[in-house]
């Protein structure tokens, strides 16, 4: 037996509320739960009991034996001293107040169902699961699953707005170079999002404003500080770059020690960074004010025009800067928009919308809905048991749910779990 489960049991009054009575035959008349304190002190705050047809207001302290109080000393503390009744699943000993008055004990094992606690039972026993409730999530109400999936989305973008309130928090609240980090991590995908990221941060976003009226610029600026430029090609678009680089780093007092190296290994020809740097520069050459222009962007269709973008010109004939390939336009594929719009783009526009009191999510959620949905291990295993998972918003809904829920046992906070406890 667990304390949440208690917790649970009492918050939705899971239990025989019409025959509720304390250790000692007092009649116990629940008028209100109380509010869930997740913090130090009493479980529940401002409960309203009737006990013994006396109205009492104060606090609600649940554990699983009536002895806890004292293994966690509360007799000696005053937080408790307003603690109206002890909840317990099983009533071991009579408790006290610091004034050595008797509190009421409602003893919950005489009045919780057998169905219910069997339900419960069985959701956390300790077979091998790749969750606790996989043998019924694919009967779970179809209604619930997709609503909580997208209040788990919207969950799921506020421990984004974390890391973007830290790094709006760096950049002085300029919403531009936040973009402009997100984006070059995103750029880098798994392999090198860590190393575009740091490059990234080693460049005042200042310097790439004044670059971007030229491409050529905005390449050397990128390429020079990501170490890419460090060997010596005789090539006139490197020997370019080069120069234009020194300029640069002279200008601006560049430094690039702190950035991460870039990595080929094991990827697409159509990943590597040369190609994604130059998509890159292309991008924030082609748009002023990107971040604006998001902000004005609602509509699916109008993000992939927002994002067709190409290398420049040299990469339509290769992919590094030694050797030349078959001649082929390098542009942003709609699954690569899709990733960009899911990690970076809805993500600031929900932290914008936060941080400005707005709290209308529709056009967040309608995007999120029209995207396709993720392909991952997780995805695939809940699509295992059920057919879940049809646009973005739900693979992201139930990323937070594995990770955030299932991973962690937090199956009495979940909507799913609570179906199927009193199934």
């Amino acid at each position: 037996m667990q304390e949440d489960f208690l917790h649970y049991i009492w918050k939705y009054k899971k239990i025989q509320i019409d025959q509720l009575k304390t250790t000692t035959g007092e009649g116990v008349v629940i008028n209100t739960i109380g509010q869930h304190n997740l913090n130090s002190g009493p479980d529940f705050f401002n409960a309203q009991l009737t006990i013994d047809e006396q109205l009492w207001a104060g606090n609600v302290e649940i554990h699983v034996k009536s002895s806890d109080w004292f293994l966690h000393h509360h007799e000696q503390d005053k937080a408790y001293d307003n603690v109206i009744l002890h909840v317990v699943w099983e009533h071991d000993t009579d408790i006290f107040r610091k004034n050595h008055t008797a509190i009421p004990t409602l003893e919950l094992k005489d009045f919780v169902s057998k169905d219910v606690l069997n339900n419960y039972e069985e959701l956390f026993n300790k077979e091998d699961k790749w969750i606790n409730c996989e043998r019924d999530f694919a009967n779970s109400d179809d209604f619930v699953l997709y609503n909580w999936l997208e209040r788990l989305y919207l969950e799921r973008l506020e421990r984004k707005s974390k890391t973007i309130e830290q790094l709006l928090k760096e950049s002085k609240n300029d919403w531009e170079a936040v973009l402009f980090k997100m984006l070059a991590k995103n750029f880098g995908l798994k392999v090198n999002g860590d190393s575009f990221f740091s490059l990234a941060k080693s460049i005042d976003f200042s310097v790439l404003r004044k670059s971007q009226s030229n491409q050529q610029t905005i390449e050397a600026l990128l390429f020079g500080q990501s170490g890419l430029l460090d060997q010596h090609i005789e090539d006139s678009y490197h020997l370019g770059l080069v120069k234009e680089y020194k300029f640069l780093k002279q200008k601006f007092k560049l430094k690039n020690s702190h950035v991460l190296p870039c990595h080929f290994f094991r990827l697409r020809p159509s990943n590597f960074p040369t190609i994604r740097l130059s998509q890159l520069a292309s991008l924030y050459y082609e748009h002023q004010n990107l971040f604006s222009k998001i902000l004005e962007t609602n509509h699916l269709s109008n993000f992939y025009k927002l994002f067709k973008v190409s290398t420049s010109k040299f990469w339509e004939t290769h992919y590094t800067f030694q050797k030349e390939s078959k001649s082929s336009k390098k542009s942003l594929t709609k699954p690569f928009i899709d990733l960009l719009l899911i990690n970076t783009v809805l993500p600031l526009k929900f932290c914008y919308e936060k941080q400005k009191g707005e709290a209308d999510n529709s056009d967040i959620v309608k995007v999120a809905t029209s995207i396709t949905s993720e392909k991952n291990s997780i995805i695939d295993a809940f699509n295992n048991l059920k057919k879940v998972s049809n646009s973005a918003l739900s693979s992201q809904g139930l990323i937070q749910l594995k990770t955030e829920y299932c991973n962690k046992n937090k199956c009495l906070q979940c909507a799913v779990g609570n179906t199927l406890i009193v199934k």
